[in-house]
């Protein structure tokens, strides 16, 4: 390992610097940020609390589970909590902790947290999904369609579910990951393989040391919490509490956006100058023992997504990313049409977004790319146009997509044009027609992930207001008697399944400098049970330790997370299904001469594939291949 971070967590930019010792947060006030409720005793409770758990027990075993609403809800009003109210399922699981040594329960903690578990497809695309946001900071985009809620990092609203949990947290990494994974595990969610997801304006734009610091704080959070530490009393975050800032923001009213300047005056004020708190920095080698202490922390992180515009792309970037312990990057994409770019001032072309998707695909990344119809200068018949161009030229073919419609804020500059009547929303029809046109051009190798953005329908202006609109074009699909491919519809999730009778599917495609295989397993149904994206580059990489190595960009197994160690009971993963596509990508890759088969491992991965026969490289790892024919 001391080969692996000596090498990695150089600095590029910074390369002659040296290096500094970790900066202590400082230790002040008891701020906690907001999480599930901890102060619960089942103890005290336990006269009403025990006959719910057996009522939860004697449920028979050929009740799906986690058990439906229709079924928790009549036990939970039959056994009330004392003083009122009911007992929820973070309550019922600390019962079930709590009384488990003196009590005979005819099964464990696993399958217990199984039938009461929330919300199951949170969870059952294999991970856990964590979302965290960096605090308000500048941003250098000035697109016309961003909100501007200066409370939140630019493009985000405060009434995001995910965002005013980054506000009660006052937007700290650790307070924000910590009070997650407390919140998951408290609610039946496994948190030992977390797919970490970091959001808010534009992530390049964050000084060096800030995103440094605030990857290993998640880190640390996640290695204390699986630990069972809870280090949130240590420090405060001292970050000003941006519900005090004059919000009053109107997007017809301004003819330059003012939420850079105020956000950056506001920070100042409070912080005595300065645009980040003294202890928001840190170093490569802080970061760099956080990261190999999360490799077999209890949480582990096995992806970590960050986001970033087109034009903030190039090499140096790159490379600072993977330091950081990325494996995907959500970029901004929005349109492929440079017109429609300048009508909406996103301040890049499309030459940008190809040179982007190269050099990040080039290095491994899996892209998950924005692409938003309704713009301003886009019409329902240009926008149908648009769309295939995606897939279509192989400069683009996204791994992951997010199709989100236009949703006028009135915080947003777009209020002018639409006042003005240059722009107006797209009617029901129209983007229906829109959305349930694209939707089938999606092919098998890419995952929508989101249709339409979760925004209030309190904060929407004018536009779609239906968060079911994904449903409805599905719906629309089907009556045409089209049919949808794209991962996300072909998930297996919770469905039982005969590993035997799984199918190898190969989908073979170019893009751009490589030519890439998708490798899936697939039950009789099509349904999806795991794949692998191998890439097969036609030249050298610009990272030198990739060399022209035959590459493994992801790999995932589906069927609902399964806790490190645990007995599958049925589950697609721990079945032996990652070891079987990789032996898979190795005789493809073999097989078109490549001596090399390289991954680019997430921090939580790394010993698996260790396992899986790689060894470890500065920032990827390897596995020689020129015997195994």
């Amino acid at each position: 390992m001391a080969a692996l971070h000596s090498a990695a967590m150089s600095d590029p930019r910074t390369e002659s610097e040296p290096k500094s010792e970790p900066k202590t947060p400082r230790v002040a006030g008891r701020f906690r940020g907001k999480g599930p409720e901890r102060d619960f005793d089942p103890h005290a409770a336990r006269d009403a609390l025990m006959p719910l758990l057996r009522a939860i027990e004697a449920v028979s075993d050929e009740t799906p589970e986690p058990l439906a609403v229709d079924v928790m809800e009549p036990l939970l009003r039959q056994n009330p909590r004392p003083g009122g109210g009911f007992f929820s399922r973070s309550h019922l699981i600390a019962g079930f902790r709590a009384f488990a040594a003196e009590e005979t329960f005819r099964f464990g903690e696993a399958r217990f947290r199984r039938r009461v578990q929330r919300r199951p497809v949170r969870t059952q695309s294999g991970v856990t999904p964590l979302t965290v946001l960096t605090k308000p900071f500048p941003c250098p985009g000035k697109c016309i369609f961003c909100p501007n809620d200066l409370r939140m990092p630019k493009s985000y609203l405060s009434d995001e579910p995910g965002a005013q949990r980054a506000a009660n947290n006052r937007f700290d990494p650790y307070l924000q990951t910590w009070n997650r994974l407390a919140a998951f595990d408290a609610t039946g969610h496994p948190v030992d393989k977390v797919e970490m997801i970091v959001l808010g304006g534009t992530w390049s734009f964050y000084p060096e040391a800030y995103q440094v610091w605030f990857i290993q704080r998640c880190l640390e959070a996640m290695n204390d919490f699986g630990a069972g530490r809870d280090a949130r009393n240590d420090f405060d975050p001292g970050t000003p509490d941006f519900e005090e800032l004059d919000v009053e923001v109107h997007g017809d009213e301004f003819d330059r956006n003012p939420y850079n300047r105020r956000v950056t005056e506001f920070l100042k004020e409070r912080q005595n100058g300065e645009m980040l708190l003294e202890h928001e920095g840190s170093d490569w080698v802080a970061l760099a023992a956080a990261q190999e202490a999360n490799e077999t922390a209890g949480a582990r992180c096995v992806g970590l997504v960050l986001e970033t515009r087109p034009d903030h792309v190039d090499e140096a970037e790159v490379m600072r990313l993977r330091k950081l312990g990325a494996t995907k990057v959500q970029l901004g994409v929005q349109s492929l049409d440079d017109e429609i770019l300048e009508k909406n001032r996103r301040g890049h072309g499309l030459a940008e977004t190809r040179i982007a998707f190269d050099l990040l695909r080039r290095a491994g990344f899996k892209l998950h790319v924005h692409w938003m119809a309704n713009l301003l200068g886009a019409t329902p018949e240009s926008d149908r146009r648009d769309f295939p161009k995606l897939f279509e030229d192989e400069a683009f073919r996204p791994d992951e997509l997010k199709l989100y419609p236009c949703s006028l804020v009135e915080t947003a500059e777009l209020m002018g044009p639409w006042k003005r009547g240059e722009w107006k929303p797209y009617t029901d029809e129209e983007l229906l027609e829109v959305v349930s046109d694209a939707l089938p051009r999606v092919p098998r190798y890419c995952r929508v992930t989101r249709v339409i953005r979760d925004i209030s329908s309190d904060d929407i202006v004018v536009g779609n207001k239906r968060t079911n609109f994904r449903q409805i074009a599905e719906k629309e699909i089907a009556r045409r008697g089209e049919s949808l491919v794209e991962i996300r519809h072909r998930e297996i999730r919770g469905e039982a399944f005969e590993g035997d009778a799984l199918q190898m599917v190969e989908t073979e495609y170019s893009s751009g400098g490589s030519r890439e295989v998708f490798l899936e397993l697939v039950t009789e149904a099509d349904r999806i049970v795991g794949f692998l994206r191998l890439s097969l580059p036609k030249e050298a990489s610009f990272v030198e330790e990739l060399g022209q190595h035959a590459l493994v960009r992801e790999l995932h197994v589906y069927g609902g997370s399964v806790r490190l160690g645990a007995d599958p009971l049925g589950a697609a993963q721990h079945r032996g299904l990652g070891a079987r596509l990789l032996e898979r990508a190795a005789v493809v890759s073999t097989e078109e001469g490549y001596e090399t088969l390289s991954v680019i491992s997430a921090i939580g991965t790394r010993d698996y594939y260790r396992k899986q026969g790689f060894v470890d490289g500065d920032l990827y790892q390897h596995r020689s291949i020129a015997a195994d024919d």
